[in-house]
């Protein structure tokens, strides 16, 4: 039986409107750094998928999409840093400029195990495009270079986050208020 109930919604953190002003910026910023190079974005399943389809269309740099999916070991809101491939990418990265793109970036371990695997396959250059940082969440030391909002130390739902696979069709970014 599916439920049908009103998503549980706290405080929305990120408006669609600054969502979407944000991904404009992003996609600009990005073009321009890539200018005159093949960039490979690769999206980390689920939840950047949202993320990187607006912000593709915002590149204007000549790019092409792979998609990683990730299971990292703890509880269903934190992360033990302890990662698992569930899907790969289908190409070599040897000599390619890759930017990783990222629905949230909590602890840092997830993303600091993508990068020493990506970065061990030779890329010509490897980036980090996160929509949503939590810093004060921070044990991984991990260099960030493009970044949509910092959000504080809440588990949130929407624009591609989920809790329990739910929620993600929200068009803002808002924190999970229930049990």
């Amino acid at each position: 039986m599916t439920d049908n109930s009103a998503p549980p919604i706290g405080a929305i953190l990120v408006e669609q409107d600054d969502l979407r002003e944000r991904v404009i910026a992003l996609g600009r910023q990005i073009s321009a750094d890539y200018e005159g190079r093949d960039l490979l974005l690769v999206g980390v399943l689920k939840g950047a998928m949202l993320f990187l389809s607006d912000l593709m269309r915002e590149i204007s740099a000549p790019c092409e999409v792979d998609f990683m999916a990730v299971a990292s070991y703890g509880s269903a809101t934190d992360s033990s840093g302890v990662v698992r491939i569930l899907k790969d990418l289908d190409a070599p990265i040897e000599g390619r400029d890759v930017l990783i793109v990222e629905d949230i970036v909590d602890s840092g371990l997830t993303l600091q195990y993508l990068l020493r695997n990506l970065g061990a396959r030779e890329p010509r250059s490897l980036e980090v495009c996160a929509l949503l940082t939590k810093p004060e969440r921070r044990k991984a030391d991990v260099a960030i270079r493009y970044t949509g909002f910092e959000i504080p130390d809440r588990f949130v739902i929407g624009y591609g986050l989920d809790h329990r696979e739910r929620w993600r069709n929200l068009p803002y970014v808002a924190e999970f208020a229930g049990s």
